[in-house]
């Protein structure tokens, strides 16, 4: 697979796999299922790595029923990838050999970089970096479990200002076997607030030349990928928040890649058919209509964001159960609306934290050797 002759830009490649455009959908907790996968991978053209939801190691070696579920992927999925969340080396391990014994999947990424404090409090996501003894050990295991399937990861800065560990961390990756970094360029303690510091990924880049670096954070528009990896030198983007009710991004990230393409903003005649497919795939991999269109109810304000769509009626979107329902409520509304001024921009949570929730004595010594407790492995995703 080879870039458009006129693309400034390259291929990006994990591990075996070369990937054109270098896309990447970050994985996100509820969000990044099959039938959502699906959908952008339709708009890009197959192109791309669409990353599954984060699955817990844990539950995994457990062969937990809804993690068997998750980790299930369509025929026409390749690379198939997952992201594995864990916090005990020897569990980590075991889950990458799992994966690898019983082809599951053909890349692993590991976050090191979800900030819920839930997670953070028990010394998980983004607190795990700053033990850089107990971070070594997790890629270590799982590098070594990994045969020949690529393990990259995905981390924040750091803690917060005070604490950056992001450097030291891409240093260890590199040291470890890690096939690719993605950065999203906010600590912990930002959450998803302000703004990410894209001079962080830069400075990153620079300090592992050895392998990819990605990009992540205020990826809105495609204008503003193809900005930040100009402004970065990083080697492709990871995209999350900006493709919730967007999944026609990725269209729009091939054609920006590619050649340089302006997106074609869809009609809201569009957008609702693609909202009803959406809850469609959605009731077909829950094997049940009215559980994926209730399923589908978070989606509803990502999609009909700057549309002019009534209080009521969003009510209404937001509590249908059945296609019909949901379809019958948006022929309601004004098909011919062109795409609205100001309908991009942030989406999802953008709230930002005064402190990160950390285990007692954590900040003390950044090598001291620590055992996190197996309840840090919780179904929340992030980073």
């Amino acid at each position: 697979m080879t870039n458009d002759a006129a693309s400034p830009y390259a291929p990006l490649a994990i591990g075996p796999h070369t990937l054109w455009p270098p896309v990447v959908l970050a994985p996100m907790a509820g969000i990044t299922n099959a039938p959502f996968r699906t959908l952008c991978r339709e708009f890009s053209g197959g192109k791309g790595i669409f990353v599954s939801e984060m699955i817990t190691t844990r539950a995994l070696v457990e062969r937990d029923a809804k993690t068997m579920r998750l980790i299930h992927f369509d025929a026409s999925e390749k690379p198939r990838s997952i992201q594995l969340y864990g916090v005990d080396p020897v569990t980590v391990g075991r889950a990458v050999r799992m994966i690898v014994d019983e082809d599951l999947a053909d890349h692993i990424d590991l976050n090191f970089g979800c900030p819920v404090p839930k997670v953070t409090r028990k010394g998980g996501g983004a607190a795990m970096p700053y033990k850089r003894n107990l971070m070594r050990a997790i890629l270590r295991e799982a590098v070594g479990n990994a045969g020949a399937l690529p393990v990259t990861m995905k981390m924040r800065k750091g803690i917060d200002d005070d604490h950056m560990t992001y450097l030291e961390a891409g240093r260890i990756a590199v040291e470890e076997g890690v096939t690719a970094i993605a950065l999203h360029g906010r600590t912990a303690a930002q959450h998803y607030g302000g703004t990410a510091d894209w001079d962080s990924i830069a400075r990153l880049k620079e300090s592992v030349p050895e392998i990819p670096v990605l990009g992540n954070g205020d990826i809105w528009s495609a204008e503003d990928a193809v900005r930040m990896v100009r402004e970065t030198g990083c080697d492709g983007v990871v995209v999350g928040r900006g493709c919730l009710g967007r999944p026609w991004l990725f269209g729009d990230l091939v054609a920006a890649f590619e050649h340089g393409g302006a997106p074609t903003a869809p009609t809201f005649r569009e957008v609702a058919a693609v909202m009803v497919r959406h809850a469609r795939l959605l009731g077909e991999w829950l094997e049940s209509e009215e559980r994926g269109v209730i399923d589908f109810r978070k989606h509803v304000a990502w999609y009909t964001k700057g549309f002019s769509v009534g209080s009521d009626m969003r009510k209404k979107l937001a509590i249908a159960s059945s296609l019909d329902e949901l379809d019958a409520l948006l022929s309601e509304l004004d098909l011919d609306q062109p795409w609205p001024v100001g309908a991009d921009g942030p989406r999802g949570r953008t709230s930002g934290r005064d402190r990160v929730v950390l285990p007692e004595g954590w900040l003390d010594d950044p090598y001291a050797c620590v055992a996190v407790s197996a309840d840090a492995e919780l179904d929340t995703s992030g980073g």
